[in-house]
């Protein structure tokens, strides 16, 4: 048989999405397939992603990373979910805690018993049945137990880091494992003149790199994706408007919280990520209702500590690709499109497309039908996390901006209304197919945002079971998992602090 295995790969661009890629690349390849990196000091990155949820353990796993070795790298701190202040109306603030919510006493979910207790005057916040929540609250952690009869088993984590830094770390471990890193810029993207596959990149010093393959990790430019490949672009600012961000990171200051803050302006939200040496600020807006000296006004002037840069402005058009694999280049990172980090989604989608090229691993003769499945599996993941974010938006009691009367009133897509009308009616969550967002996820929002079901299931009552008194017993009992947790800052002082990070 013909040998057809890819020879080298080609990625353009760095940041995270480019040694993310390289690293499980290496780590995939063992060296029998070279991999070349190029990118330009001069051009930087974008580095304000400083969020992530639980799936990035398992990518950091299966590279042999160490946890606490990472953590002390990327100045990280841990992360057991994101509180959202004033979204569903001023003044009001809920968690969307990682993990499921209480312990499972019977088939039917426990935030069915937890509406029949409320339809019945129970005030007890659906909260108190998250461990993660809870913990949150309390300003402690600690690793779960892999031991599935304890309740400590029952939450879920992710982490703050330094993206810059997680990039840097990455590509220590990318040159160790053989990868090539040339420095520059693009000049010109060759193709062949018959097929319309890339050949090569022609750099601005004349040299060219030549590859089988060519991954697109150039960011919002797109410059093979797009700027060479023409593949287009579904542009959905009719549904999340805003299209304008400014970051700046301050000293660190107020609580060293294991959760991110997402805090709604009139405009759009601020994010707040607190870090062992500094903490990440950013106010996300829509440029209609906003400009840009007085959005980094309204940033500067709600920070928890003095700013330790200039702000950094950035433009984008929330979407994706309509090809995000296209002959033989494939976008990851913000060249495949763009969703705000609303719920710290940008390096999981980075995650997930490297574990969909290596699952459809192609050589030198491109098989449409795995470059098909690539695609269709990454638009519908884009536009379940699309959906996600538009239910915080749209479930909203807000009247007080003109952001918030568009979104409130704004039409939204057909497979989310069906999931807020199945919710609003029993508490039932549904989904079409395999989604990132999982019930528990769904619930959270759902809840925090105002959107009430009219009644429980009825199969509640059919069971017989004394809801009430096993709901006491799980508040009980995560209220003792908790208290005997740790501070965050003392676990972190203990396991993965950084060298003079932490005072």
């Amino acid at each position: 048989m013909k040998d057809r295995a890819l020879r080298s790969i080609a990625i353009i661009g760095g940041g995270t999405a480019g040694w993310m890629t390289a690293a499980a690349l290496a780590n995939m390849l063992h060296g029998k397939c070279g991999v070349t990196l190029v990118e330009s000091e001069a051009i930087g990155t974008v580095g304000v992603g400083e969020a992530t949820i639980p799936p990035l353990k398992r990518f950091n796993g299966e590279l042999g990373i160490d946890e606490n070795d990472f953590m002390r790298a990327v100045q990280g701190s841990f992360k057991l979910g994101i509180e959202f202040v004033d979204w569903a109306r001023k003044g009001h603030r809920y968690m969307h805690p990682f993990g499921q919510f209480g312990a499972d006493f019977d088939s039917i979910p426990v935030h069915q018993y937890w509406l029949k207790a409320r339809s019945e005057g129970e005030v007890t916040p659906l909260g108190d049945y998250s461990v993660a929540n809870v913990a949150a609250r309390e300003g402690r952690f600690q690793r779960p137990t892999k031991d599935p009869r304890l309740v400590q088993s029952t939450f879920d984590y992710a982490y703050h880091l330094d993206a810059g830094l997680y990039a840097r770390y990455l590509r220590h471990y990318s040159e160790q494992r053989g990868v090539e890193r040339v420095e520059g810029r693009v000049a010109h993207v060759a193709q062949h003149n018959e097929s319309g596959n890339i050949t090569g990149v022609v750099l601005d010093d004349g040299h060219t790199v030549e590859a089988d393959f060519f991954v697109d990790c150039s960011g919002f430019r797109g410059l093979l994706i797009e700027g060479a490949l023409n593949s287009g672009y579904e542009d959905w600012t009719h549904w999340l408007p805003c299209d304008r961000a400014v970051a700046v990171p301050c000293a660190r200051g107020g609580e060293f919280t294991p959760y991110t803050r997402s805090t709604a302006h009139d405009a759009g939200w601020q994010w707040r990520i607190p870090l062992q040496h500094r903490t990440g600020n950013g106010y996300v807006y829509c440029s209609q209702f906003l400009d840009e000296d007085a959005a980094a006004a309204k940033l500067l002037a709600n920070l928890d500590g003095r700013a330790l840069a200039d702000p950094l402005f950035l433009k984008f058009q929330t979407g994706r690709r309509r090809m995000f694999w296209s002959r033989n280049c494939v976008a990851i990172g913000l060249s495949a499109g763009f969703l705000e980090p609303l719920e710290s989604t940008s390096i999981h989608l980075i995650q997930s497309a490297i574990s969909r090229l290596l699952a459809l691993f192609p050589d030198r003769d491109l098989d449409p039908l795995a470059i098909e499945e690539y695609n269709r599996i990454t638009a519908n993941e884009y536009e379940r996390v699309r959906d996600f974010l538009i239910l915080h938006y749209h479930a909203t009691e807000r009247e007080d901006s003109g952001l918030w009367r568009y979104c409130a009133g704004m039409t939204i897509p057909d497979e989310l209304q069906y999931k807020m009308d199945h919710f609003r009616r029993y508490g039932r969550l549904v989904s079409t197919g395999t989604e990132l967002f999982q019930n528990p996820n769904w619930l959270a929002v759902h809840i925090g945002q105002f959107n009430w079901p009219e009644r429980y299931d009825p199969l509640v009552d059919e069971r017989g079971i004394d809801g009430a008194k096993r709901l006491a017993s799980l508040r009980r009992v995560i209220r003792e998992a908790v208290n005997a947790m740790t501070t965050h800052q003392m676990y972190v002082r203990k396991n993965c602090r950084s060298i003079d990070a932490m005072s």
